[in-house]
């Protein structure tokens, strides 16, 4: 883990800064652009408070799904120690990309109560559950990704487009319940959108929104199995 934290930015553990506060960068990128174009929050007054409401959730599956894959990749030199597995990297990156994911919400509040906007939701069970599972989901994919880049390297390219695509067209930016039906149908399919939904809910409980809880859930626990299963017999196979 100290060995992950040292090699993502500058060689050194200041670097690990710099993973911790993205968050904080999309906030004010996105904030920026709605002062800019002059568009009102759809969620309470703050736009700031709109924007981490679902972008919080939605980069924590985004990063803990990518990054684990990545560190497979970048950590395969200590697996030529005969007692570092390469199941162990990965745990290593899942812990340290946990960690990452709950130090950046405790920046961004930070930075939402120096702006004088109050980050505490009001149901709190209801927007962890809905964190919580944007992490779970992350790391089943994330172990799904391990496999198919042990196989296709290329894929950890592919995945970015994955990604961004999902980033863009999962509520981050809008309401998605407000979209019409016809398209607000589809939308849920995506988990993403659903988690962030599921996020907001805390913050605002009279939206109309139901969140396919059982949906959800069959989501993380099916890629945690379905990755797990490909590391046992993908993934060592490769070895």
């Amino acid at each position: 883990m100290l060995r992950d934290m040292r090699s993502r930015f500058g060689g050194n553990y200041w670097g690990y800064l710099v993973q911790v506060l993205w968050p904080c960068a999309h906030l004010a990128i996105i904030v920026g652009v709605m002062a800019f174009r002059g568009i009102k929050s759809p969620m309470g007054d703050d736009p700031m408070m709109f924007v981490a409401s679902g972008a919080l959730p939605a980069l924590a599956f985004q990063y803990i799904s990518r990054e684990v894959m990545k560190g497979y990749m970048v950590h395969k030199p200590l697996t030529y120690f005969p007692q570092v597995k390469r199941f162990d990297t990965v745990v290593a990156r899942i812990l340290v990309e946990i960690v990452s994911s709950f130090l950046g919400v405790c920046l961004v509040f930070v930075v939402l109560i120096c702006f004088g906007v109050d980050p505490v939701p009001v149901d709190m069970i209801t927007a962890i559950g809905g964190y919580l599972t944007a992490i779970a989901l992350g790391i089943g994919v994330g172990t799904i990704n391990v496999g198919i880049c042990s196989v296709f390297p290329g894929w950890a390219l592919g995945y970015i487009l994955v990604t961004i695509t999902l980033y863009m067209t999962s509520g981050v930016y809008f309401i998605a319940c407000y979209m019409p039906e016809e398209i607000y149908y589809y939308m849920k399919w995506n988990p993403i959108t659903q988690i962030i939904e599921w996020v907001r809910l805390g913050y605002d409980p009279t939206m109309p929104v139901q969140i396919d809880y059982l949906y959800l859930f069959g989501w993380v626990f099916g890629s945690l199995t379905i990755g797990l299963l490909m590391e046992r017999y993908v993934v060592r196979a490769q070895q």
